[in-house]
């Protein structure tokens, strides 16, 4: 991979984690678009160390703050407060991908990058946005987040594992269905990302570090998830001030077009 590739495909890593629009679709369709090698699902999950570094670095004394609860609640044998409690919705809402996501990683690893696969899970899940923005509620802010929230949109999170489908989409749009206000979804979502995708991003570094198995060589490598970092933040920053006043509409209306784009190109075979 060249350092041209490594700073696109970074800056697209960090542009697209937290937007819900698949940023493992756009590191698919991306260098499809531009006649370049698949990146690979290793490549991908180890650039999303660097957008998971800036929901730690944005969200950092949330997390410090859930975090001391949650040992404290450990110490006691009870969650007495609504910190300690996201602390175990974090947790339980991690299972579900780790699951599936060790059960299928040959999939996803493969066949999964399919573009025929991707452009369909872009429409569909942008559909089912759009249904959630019609019937949620929008009545519940963080403080309202409950057990079921927890178990629902960790489920919703492993559709993730599907490229195109994109994480924080699909928990967005469980968060609406649930009846969260939107910045809630969102910040509930950007909470819960943090285990999964640093347990994906170390699992997959193995390839870089200890079996040689990738040749996308460690400069590229760096550069791309510096990059993702960088862009992520100001991803996460915007967001979270886009949905304080905005719908997902916008969103929903980009997954449809660019998967029906894709989706005709990759039948009349002007990409592969």
């Amino acid at each position: 991979m060249s350092i041209i590739e490594a700073i696109v495909l970074g800056i697209v890593q960090g542009l697209t984690e937290f937007l819900p629009v698949s940023s493992t679709g756009h590191l698919r369709i991306v260098p499809a678009f531009l006649g370049w090698d698949d990146p690979g699902a290793a490549f991908t999950a180890v650039t999303q160390l660097g957008t998971m570094a800036a929901v730690l670095v944005f969200f950092r004394e949330d997390l410090w703050r859930i975090a001391r609860s949650f040992v404290r609640s450990l110490k006691r044998g009870e969650a007495r407060d609504q910190d300690a409690r996201l602390g175990w919705y974090i947790l339980l809402g991690t299972i579900p991908i780790a699951i599936f996501g060790l059960a299928f990683r040959n999939q996803i690893e493969s066949g999964a990058r399919d573009l025929y696969l991707i452009s369909t899970a872009l429409i569909v899940l942008g559909l089912v946005l759009l249904a959630a923005e019609r019937v949620g509620t929008r009545e519940r802010d963080m403080d309202k987040i409950t057990t079921r929230d927890g178990v629902v949109v960790g489920l919703a999170q492993a559709l993730a594992l599907v490229p195109g489908v994109s994480r924080s989409g699909a928990t967005i749009t469980a968060g609406l269905f649930l009846g969260l206000d939107r910045a809630a979804a969102a910040r509930f979502s950007f909470l819960l990302s943090v285990p999964a995708v640093v347990l994906s991003g170390l699992f997959e570094m193995r390839k870089f570090v200890g079996e040689g198995g990738d040749d996308t060589g460690a400069g590229a490598l760096i550069v791309a998830t510096l990059l993702a970092f960088v862009v992520g933040y100001a991803s996460i920053a915007f967001l979270l001030r886009f949905l304080a006043n905005h719908s997902t509409y916008v969103f929903v209306a980009y997954r449809v077009v660019l998967g029906a784009v894709v989706l005709v190109l990759a039948y009349a075979g002007a990409i592969s």
